[in-house]
């Protein structure tokens, strides 16, 4: 099997693609999530970002409006929302990068961004491509650099697990089964981070929502 074929698509079909902006709008809490982990990265415009899984390109373009000169590139698997975020930035005007990469093997130099980012990205990701995505992340992170990550996670709750069921069901027992256990610190911890926080937590009607902040150094 070709690589290009490994990953997962957007809502776990690529039919479903269209879809995505509205369905993640409507069940996430996404501007209110987003915004919170903007807002712990501490950025400033000398900055250079990476937002890995980029998808539609919706981070990308939240952090840009708020920093205008920011350096930031986008990577993701999947051709099809690349083409819906490069559509968005040039109707905002915007100058994004936006790049067909994989999580695991980016082909961006040591050391080379200040701030990475993923957002609801890694319940797609078996345990060891977790892993494997992890070690890139600090690959690429400069000494000081920080990550800083949303996605589901630990439900908060007995109402919370059952809502989450959806998105075992749509995306599978394999890449969720680590995030619904509550082990994304664990992995961080053993692929090298040495500082992990839990920052924030968002009940959604698709499961719990947590925020993370972790550092190379």
């Amino acid at each position: 099997m070709k690589q290009e074929e490994t990953f997962i698509p957007a809502l776990g079909a690529g039919w479903a693609t269209r879809f995505y902006d509205p369905l993640v709008r409507l069940t996430t809490r996404e501007f209110a999530f987003k915004r919170a982990l903007i807002e712990q990265a501490d950025l400033s415009e000398a900055h250079k970002i990476l937002d890995l899984a980029c998808g539609t390109g919706t981070l990308s373009i939240g952090i840009k409006k708020r920093f205008p000169k920011i350096d930031i590139v986008g990577v993701d698997a999947d051709k099809k929302v690349l083409d819906i975020a490069r559509q968005k930035v040039r109707q905002k005007k915007m100058e994004i990068d936006f790049l067909k990469e994989f999580s695991d093997s980016t082909s961006f130099h040591d050391k080379s961004f200040d701030r990475v980012f993923s957002t609801l990205f890694f319940h797609h990701l078996t345990r060891e491509k977790k892993l494997k995505t992890f070690s890139e992340i600090l690959r690429v992170l400069k000494a000081d650099g920080e990550f800083h990550l949303a996605d589901y996670e630990k439900p908060a709750n007995i109402v919370q697990k059952a809502l989450s069921n959806v998105i075992r069901i749509v995306d599978g027992d394999e890449t969720t089964r680590d995030n619904f256990a509550g082990d994304i610190q664990q992995l961080m911890e053993e692929s090298g981070f040495s500082t992990i926080t839990l920052t924030r937590i968002f009940k959604t009607v698709l499961g719990t929502i947590r925020l993370f902040k972790a550092t190379k150094s």
